[in-house]
């Protein structure tokens, strides 16, 4: 072996090995506009079709995949032009209509072996019982591959769905109650059963807010943002690892850190050029607008199109308009249009064109300025987009020792749970506020039960375990 091969191979084992999931939705849109139009899309026939699932997620495994992660809103996109006007999103499908995808689960899981399902599921939604009733079940038939993505809900059409036709409480009295939502959620599962009748979930949150920072920081193992640069994640991570080691005397290596990102592949530069002009011929000007409106909660319906949104006295708009600037400085005046032209296909997060080479080093740039885990990939097309990602994207991570060979060895040689995957463990790390709660398998009814009340103490007090 030459002196350089060496220092190569010695040069890739020093690298992060990133997480990779398939970010899904159970829809025939997701985040690019009217993705469902183009001619080798399968997603308008994902409702009826389990072939659609099953194929997919054979794939994902063929690829080494760790997930796919779910993403779900049990409303639509009406603010924009609203409340109550949905139609833009209708007509281009956009996150609208959509199934449970709890149910497809199962499906997925029947065909692999190894990857894993983050699911969805809001804290607004259904009883903490019935919630943890579920999840347990698709936990135990896909031997325990699931993780909960947790949320408070951000549409108010969800909550006119669900609360009796009210509108959305306020963010604070949604986290307060999401607090309380997974403290009895840990209960039920932890102190209800011993180990091996049934196992928690993998905790997963999408924490952008102040409150929503702070609950990821001490109930999450999997912390997921959309940040548009390298920059601003590096920055969001940085805030929350203070919160969960000061705060909650959390383990920070027990809890990953993922992105949202779209990648477009080709050949040559200008090949994936081309691909990504054809998936913004496709979509719809009226349904990014809806879109972006939902994921502000402000209708930007009332400025006019060459109104600059940076005059704008609104902080939910300025906020979201400082996230595209940094991304585009270049862009001179942003308008309601610029950002539309964005979201189009980007969707709400960062979008990497080009060739297979040219994105890998972009994800190995952003691994190494924001110390990010791993990524959520979603598509312009699929599964073709995730066909391009296994066979010519993947490849090249793991050229670069970005990426793991296979998947690791289960611990009994069997069964690879997600927390496993994840952590080498299968259960709660001791610095999480509910690791106490666990009856362990060997523990008598007498013992556990002694112990419980300084186990709930924690948990409410949030009283850190020392490392």
């Amino acid at each position: 072996m030459t002196e350089n091969s060496t220092a190569n191979k010695r040069q890739k084992l020093q690298k992060k090995q990133i997480i990779i999931n398939a970010f899904l939705m159970a829809s025939a849109g997701n985040q690019t506009i009217n993705s469902w139009r183009n001619e080798n899309d399968q997603t308008a026939d994902s409702f009826q079709n389990p072939q659609y699932w099953i194929e997919l997620a054979k794939l994902l495994e063929k690829g080494k995949f760790n997930s796919v992660f779910f993403a779900d809103v049990l409303g639509p996109y009406d603010v924009y032009n609203g409340p109550g006007n949905f139609g833009p999103v209708a007509k281009a499908a956009s996150q609208f209509p959509l199934s449970d995808p709890t149910y497809f689960i199962p499906l997925m899981a029947s065909v692999t072996k190894n990857l894993a399902f983050g699911v969805t599921a809001s804290t607004i939604a259904e009883p903490p019982y019935h919630l943890s009733r579920r999840l347990g079940t698709v936990d135990l038939i896909s031997n325990g591959r699931v993780g909960w993505n947790i949320v408070t809900s951000y549409l108010d059409s969800a909550s006119r769905n669900l609360l009796n036709g009210e509108s959305l409480p306020s963010n604070v009295e949604r986290y307060d109650r999401a607090e309380e939502y997974l403290d009895v959620v840990y209960k039920l599962f932890l102190s209800s059963w011993q180990d091996g009748a049934q196992h928690l979930p993998v905790l997963i949150q999408a924490g952008a807010s102040t409150r929503g920072k702070e609950l990821a920081a001490r109930n999450a193992e999997v912390i997921f943002f959309s940040s548009k640069t390298k920059e601003s994640l590096a920055a969001s991570i940085s805030d929350v690892k203070e919160i969960a080691k000061n705060k909650f005397g959390r383990d920070l290596s027990k809890i990953k850190f993922l992105s949202l990102v779209n990648v477009v592949l080709g050949e040559t530069a200008e090949e994936a050029q081309e691909k990504y002009e054809a998936a913004k011929a496709l979509g719809d000007v009226e349904a990014a607008k809806a879109m972006f409106s939902g994921w502000t909660g402000v209708d930007i319906g009332v400025y006019d199109d060459d109104q600059s949104l940076d005059d704008v006295n609104h902080v939910a708009i300025t906020s979201a308009v400082q996230k595209w600037k940094e991304a585009a400085p270049d862009v001179k005046k942003w308008t309601k249009n610029a950002i539309v032209d964005d979201v189009l296909v980007a969707g709400y997060g960062p979008l990497f064109v080009g060739t297979a080479e040219q994105v890998a080093q972009k994800i190995e740039d952003w691994v190494e300025y924001s110390d990010v885990d791993g990524f959520n990939f979603t598509y312009t097309q699929s599964p073709q987009s995730f066909e391009d990602i296994v066979e010519y994207l993947l490849p090249e991570l793991r050229k670069r020792g970005l990426l793991p060979e296979d998947y690791p060895e289960p611990l009994d040689g069997k069964i690879l749970t997600y927390r496993e995957q994840l952590f080498g463990d299968r259960f709660l790390d001791r610095t999480h506020p509910a690791h106490d709660l666990r009856w362990n398998a060997n523990e008598n009814k007498e013992s556990f039960e002694s112990r419980l009340p300084a186990a709930l103490e924690r948990l409410e007090n949030g009283s850190p375990k020392p490392l």
